[in-house]
């Protein structure tokens, strides 16, 4: 028996610079050999995706697979689609996409809020929901049944994603919300979620707006940089909070996870994806996909 060629990863970024932090999980979840590339455009593709395709024979493919990352995740998105149309018949390889860690951090969010909350009938508040991460877990919790929240500062743009998402998620329960100061009560009223998808160093709630809500159960701060999206330790994981000055109240405390906290199981996630990928030549590794390699981690 013939033994399996070396395990490549291609590495496509549209970055400057391929990322660092992406080539050192590809390492250690067993790839032998990277090759990087960086500065991708469209027209790029179809030459490199060529070339991981056209040196192997149909039944060695497995043992090579396509990354797509970097700091653009709307230029990632064209990139894997470039890749998709590449490949024909026997001739494809596996692809993952985790451009800015979008995929596997909504995952790892939407995997801490389901082990506290049943998901399918659950209200949740996604706060920065526009932006890569948020959209992500958008869509992850709508296709887990939940009735979502759709908030950022601009109501036109939380149309959208709830236009984008029901496009994937034909049943999506969806609220878009223009969030203002004023508006935020309204917004946690009867919200058992919240998560925080927003930038670094930008305060989306303050931390005595949601220990007010008395239905919330979980509370996740995406942001590890002061001030923190919605005042949650970047550490914290599965740290009750709130119940000292509000549990005569509430009744009890809400769960909370920061950055750090959520940071574990998103890199055991990345892992086990990277893995994944030389199980065979026609797996594509998008949000959903990614989420149910979670799941099974979760046990």
């Amino acid at each position: 028996m013939a033994e399996s060629k070396p395990r490549i990863l291609v590495q496509i970024d549209s970055d400057d610079h391929a990322s660092v932090f992406d080539a050192v999980v590809a390492i250690d979840a067993g790839v032998d050999h990277l090759l990087q590339y960086h500065g991708v455009t469209e027209d790029d593709v179809q030459d490199l995706v060529h070339g991981s395709i056209f040196t192997r024979g149909p039944h060695d493919l497995k043992s090579t697979a396509i990354f797509i990352g970097g700091t653009d995740v709307t230029a990632a998105e064209r990139l894997l689609k470039r890749v998709l149309k590449s490949f024909f018949g026997p001739m494809r390889v596996s692809v993952m996409l985790d451009a800015s860690g979008a995929n596997t951090t909504a995952v790892a969010a939407v995997l801490a809020a389901s082990r506290h909350v049943p998901l399918s009938g659950a209200t949740a508040l996604v706060l920065a929901a526009t932006g890569p991460v948020g959209q992500r877990v958008v869509r992850l919790l709508a296709r887990e049944g939940a009735c979502v929240r759709v908030a950022s500062r601009d109501g036109s743009r939380a149309e959208r994603v709830c236009d984008l998402v029901r496009e994937r998620v034909k049943a999506a329960e969806l609220e878009p919300i223009g969030t203002t100061f004023d508006s935020l009560p309204a917004a946690l009223d009867g919200a058992s979620i919240v998560i925080a998808a927003g930038a670094a160093g930008i305060e989306l709630v303050p931390a005595e707006a949601w220990q007010a809500s008395a239905a919330l159960r979980v509370a996740i701060d995406l942001n590890a940089v002061p001030p923190l999206g919605i005042g949650v330790e970047a550490t914290d994981k599965a740290v009750p909070r709130g119940a000292a000055k509000g549990e005569m109240a509430r009744g009890e405390a809400v769960i909370c996870y920061g950055a750090i906290g959520i940071g574990g199981t998103k890199m055991k996630i990345h892992h086990a994806t990277i893995e994944r990928l030389f199980q065979s030549n026609s797996q594509v590794f998008d949000a959903e996909e990614i989420f149910a390699i979670g799941r099974e981690l979760e046990g």
